[in-house]
Parts: structure tokens; C-alpha cells; sequence
């Protein structure tokens, strides 16, 4: 996508063509990218279209090899339902006992009733497994690439497909010693863009640049304006479309803000209807300190983005 998260705060990723977002023109702050404060290298999210990411990850392999790249491992833990089955499975009862056990066990709490005639012995040891792993996954999307070969940092096993490589550890394990976790993962409605893009070309003889999109087309507008946005990606939710009418997004940055707005953060801290209040002239726009006026100013005065 031409500059989805955070890495389109940064003028060097728009520099090397990494994003298409000029940050400087945007007023984007370049420590939502990188700070001080942040935990860890800087992220930039890659998303691929759904239906090419295996194509993505062969890629990997087949440039860096499998003693250089693996995917990494997903540890399944037992919980509650899974330790229950799976001991008195080992105890021998049957499929249908199994069965109607598990479904008892909600979120373990070791509280009596949920546990009501289950035998004490598959009580007993499924208490002990709890949080132990269970099986090992394949994480949805991450790969980890190395300058050496990957079985002298970390243990590795084969994966079913051939030629390819898993880690034994997860993201946290591999986060713990600086190995950097490149996250390949899907996205079905960049599947959904390039087939509209396609059809435009095929009928219309247009070849659409998405980074170069007439970013005040008022037909767009009006329709988001009227919650017509079934299908289209971030406002096509319940709460998004009761939005938009209120909202009534007039430029792009009210779009950003739109998507901003409707998360749990903002909806739960209260700064989607004192925005909307504002953005219609019903309310004044306030800050909560002058200091404050500066980095708020262009979302009079409320707090919704992660950089605020």
C-alpha cells in the first residue's frame, strides 16, 4: 500500500520509495516511526495481496535459501478446554465424554461449578498442563532471514513443504536474542484493488496508480458522505458508516481522521463526539492546555492518534 503505518512517517522510507507518502508535505512526526521511547527497531508493516503472499514467501526462500530463512513457529499452549480433552483422552474415555467435558470449560478459573462432574484424576492433571505447550503452528506471517545459517543461532526443523524451514522458537524467543521478524502477511482486499484495477484497464484503457490518485475528487466525497461505502477498505464497518454521514468527510484528512476516530481507543476515551461537535461548528474548540494547541490544532483539540 503506499504508506500504511507508521513507516510513512518517514521521509528516508519515502526517499527510497518504500512508501509514497511525502511525511513532510503531510506533517507527519517522525517519531510515530522511530523514538527514544520505542521498544525495539522501527516496523514497517508489509501487506501483500492474499492470493500472492505463498508467492511472496517462496520468493524468500528461494533468494536467501533455507539454511537462511525460516518462518517462525507459533506455540500453542493448553487452555482450558484443550487440557480437559486431551487428559481424558489419555485416560481413556470416550469421544463423546471428551466432548461434553470441554464444552463445560468457558475461561479457566478452577471455580467448582464449571468443573461439576468431570472426574477429579482429568481435573487433577489437566490443572498441572495448563499453559504448557501443546503443539507447535506456523506464525500467520512472519519469516526471519540471517546473515549465517539459521541452525547455528537457533534449532530448526523442516516444514512439510518442501524446501522450506521452521523455526522452533516463536516471535517473542526470536525478539529476545535480535533476530528481526519480517511480517509477510495477507491482505484480501489488496486482491480486491488490483482486480478493480484491472477491470478499469481492461474496459476503460485507464491504468490506475493508486499513489497518484486525484486525492479531491468530489464524486467521492458525496458518496462517502451518503454511507456508501460497502466494500470499500477501513469505512465499511457498522460504526463507520454511522459515522460518515455525521462526519461528512470533505478533504482526505477527514478520512484520516474518520479511521483514526471509530477504534477502541478513541470510542472508549470519549473523542468521537466531541470531535464530531467541533468539526460541525456545535461545539468550541478547546484545548486542555496551550501548550497543547500546536499538536492537537488540527484535530481541534481532541486526541485520537497514538502520536498525540
Amino acid at each position: 500500500m503506499p504508506g500504511q503505518g507508521s513507516a510513512a512517517n518517514s521521509a528516508v522510507c519515502y526517499a527510497l520509495g518504500i512508501t509514497a507518502v511525502d511525511p513532510v508535505a503531510n506533517e507527519l512526526l517522525f517519531e510515530r516511526f522511530l523514538s527514544p521511547a520505542r521498544d525495539g527497531p522501527p516496523d514497517i508493516d508489509i501487506d501483500i495481496e492474499s492470493d500472492r503472499r505463498e508467492k511472496v514467501i517462496q520468493y524468500v526462500y528461494d533468494k536467501y535459501g533455507r539454511d537462511y530463512a525460516a518462518q517462525v513457529a507459533n506455540v500453542i499452549t493448553y487452555r482450558g478446554r484443550s487440557a480437559v480433552r486431551d487428559m481424558a483422552r489419555a485416560l481413556g474415555f470416550s469421544q463423546g465424554q471428551q466432548d461434553a467435558w470441554s464444552k463445560q470449560i468457558s475461561h479457566w478459573n478452577g471455580q467448582a461449578a464449571e468443573v461439576d462432574g468431570i472426574p477429579e484424576q482429568v481435573v487433577d492433571l489437566a490443572t498441572q498442563i495448563r499453559n504448557l505447550p501443546r503443539h507447535m503452528g506456523i506464525h500467520s506471517g512472519g519469516m526471519v532471514i540471517c546473515d549465517r545459517p539459521i541452525a547455528d543461532v537457533c534449532p530448526v526443523e523442516w516444514a512439510r513443504m518442501e524446501n522450506r524451514s521452521v523455526l522452533q522458537w516463536d516471535k517473542d524467543d526470536c525478539a529476545a536474542i535480535g533476530l528481526v521478524k519480517f511480517d509477510l502477511l495477507g491482505l484480501g482486499m489488496l486482491s480486491a484493488l488490483h482486480y478493480a484495477m484491472d477491470l478499469v484497464a481492461e474496459h476503460k484503457g485507464l491504468e490506475v496508480d493508486l499513489a497518484k490518485l486525484d486525492l479531491s475528487e468530489p464524486a467521492v466525497y458525496e458518496m462517502l458522505a451518503r454511507a456508501d461505502s460497502v466494500g470499500v477498505f477501513q469505512v465499511e464497518s457498522r460504526a463507520q458508516m454511522a459515522t460518515l454521514p455525521r462526519l461528512r468527510p470533505r478533504v482526505f484528512y477527514d478520512l484520516v481522521v474518520e479511521v483514526a476516530l471509530i477504534r477502541p481507543g478513541p470510542i472508549q476515551g470519549g473523542s468521537v463526539h466531541p470531535y464530531i461537535r467541533r468539526r460541525n461548528g456545535i461545539d468550541p474548540v478547546v484545548y486542555e492546555h496551550p501548550s497543547m494547541a500546536p499538536a492537537l490544532r488540527k484535530t481541534l483539540g481532541c486526541r485520537f492518534f497514538k502520536s498525540s
